[in-house]
């Protein structure tokens, strides 16, 4: 059985046969059956280590959509100290060169003590546009229109923001795409990738990128490439992009099983639990959180337990109307007297301090309170998700956790099946 990893290996990270490159450490510190594993990641100007698998949090221009600062350490501390966010985001703002006169994005944001990863792609608003990117960029839809990136435009904008680790630029492309352009989009990562890495700076981890599309071969043969690069880490992209959840499997593993063990793996595009856990299986250690951020547009507060997966009949807060078993949407009618807060023994800032009644409320008159309560609860709650998967693998019944939390999401999804043709 797995053990948990030393108190001292998570205080001080004095990390052995693991990936100390470009300010970073890294370090697997257990396995579960199979390729689902928990490591140490430790940034440079993060006081604390972060166990992995972990969430990375969305952010539009390096800040969380709806949370305030002043509100970010009311976030669960290590497992909040990481943020993604995308260079593109400031295509319609502050400068490169200004943001570099100021000293990067930890010292415009006053965040010094959190861990910035920049990534091309967030999935919300710089989308990858496949029929636009050609041999000398990669194409995006950005708030600002479509632009093509690249390689030294997006170098120029890493060096200006200095993150604590970087993605390299990369040619994503939908799962349909013809082969034929399915291995060009493949070249073009790797000639980018060995732009970047010249003209990448002095400081910040460098994750390179791996595509391929839905063909296991051309996964595998960037893998293959990227792993004999001079990188911190890696940046799985292309998913999400039209892949079923039948084919993903074989994509991850065949990538997976290629890359080096003790250097970790970012992806981009699984974002719902199912999806995660999906990912952590094939020994992913860092995933993004737009799941979040639409949750929360839409009103839905995350609901399901994390101590146990399983279902519980009794429990109202999982067969009330406008429940999946995973999420409950605060905008139903029903909730509009419903005193008690989003989750029982939840010790998060809203349901310590609000109820579904005044979040229903808020939601009504489209006050941006709502808003800012929601994200804070379901950032809470899905950290918590990911503590759960970790105690999970330490005990070594991760695939247990798995199917359990699969079975009873589908059990639930069929009972409301057979009560709506009923």
């Amino acid at each position: 059985m797995s053990s948990a990893p030393d108190t001292s290996i998570l205080t001080s990270l004095n990390i052995q046969h693991g990936t100390d490159l470009h300010e970073m450490k890294f370090a697997v510190t257990a396995w579960s059956k199979g390729r689902a594993r928990v490591g140490v990641l430790q940034l440079a100007n993060c006081p604390q280590p972060m166990e992995t698998p972990a969430l990375l949090l969305s952010t539009r221009k390096g800040l969380p959509v709806f949370i305030p600062p002043d509100l970010l350490p009311s976030l669960p501390s290590p497992d909040s100290h990481l943020l993604q966010m995308s260079p593109l985001h400031f295509l319609d703002g502050i400068s490169s060169k200004t943001i570099s006169n100021i000293g990067g994005l930890h010292q415009m944001l006053g965040l010094h003590e959190y861990g910035f990863a920049a990534v091309p792609r967030d999935s919300i608003v710089c989308l990858p546009e496949c029929d636009s990117t050609n041999k000398i960029g990669a194409s995006f839809e950005t708030p600002c229109g479509r632009r093509l990136i690249k390689p030294v435009e997006y170098m120029e904008m890493i060096s200006s923001m200095k993150p604590s680790l970087w993605a390299t630029l990369a040619d994503e492309v939908p799962a349909w795409v013809s082969a034929k352009r399915n291995k060009a989009s493949v070249d073009r990562t790797l000639r980018w990738l060995d732009e970047c890495i010249t003209l990448s700076p002095a400081g910040g981890a460098v994750f390179g990128a791996i595509v391929g599309g839905a063909n296991v071969e051309e996964r595998q043969r960037c893998a293959q490439e990227v792993a004999g690069r001079n990188v911190s880490g890696y940046w799985i992209g292309g998913f999400g992009l039209g892949e079923s959840m039948d084919e993903r499997p074989a994509l991850l593993n065949a990538v997976a099983d290629i890359l080096p063990v003790e250097r970790p793996r970012q992806i981009c595009g699984l974002e719902l639990p199912e999806e995660v856990l999906q990912g952590v299986a094939a020994g992913i250690d860092l995933f993004d959180s737009t799941y979040i951020y639409h949750l929360t547009l839409g009103g839905f507060a995350l609901t399901f337990p994390l101590e146990s997966i399983q279902r519980h009949e009794s429990d109202s807060q999982l067969s009330n109307v406008g429940s999946d078993h995973t999420k409950i949407n605060l905008r139903a009618t029903i909730y509009r007297k419903d005193t008690a807060p989003i989750v029982d023994n939840c010790n998060c800032y809203t349901c310590q301090n609000h109820t579904r009644a005044y979040i229903n409320h808020l939601l009504n008159v489209h006050e941006m309170l709502a808003q800012i309560l929601l994200e804070i609860h379901n950032t809470h709650h899905y950290l918590g998700f990911f503590r759960s998967i970790r105690t999970a693998i330490k005990e070594d019944n991760f695939e247990q956790f798995r199917q359990t939390f699969i079975d009873s999401r589908r059990e639930h999804l069929n009972m409301t099946a057979v009560c709506a043709s009923a």
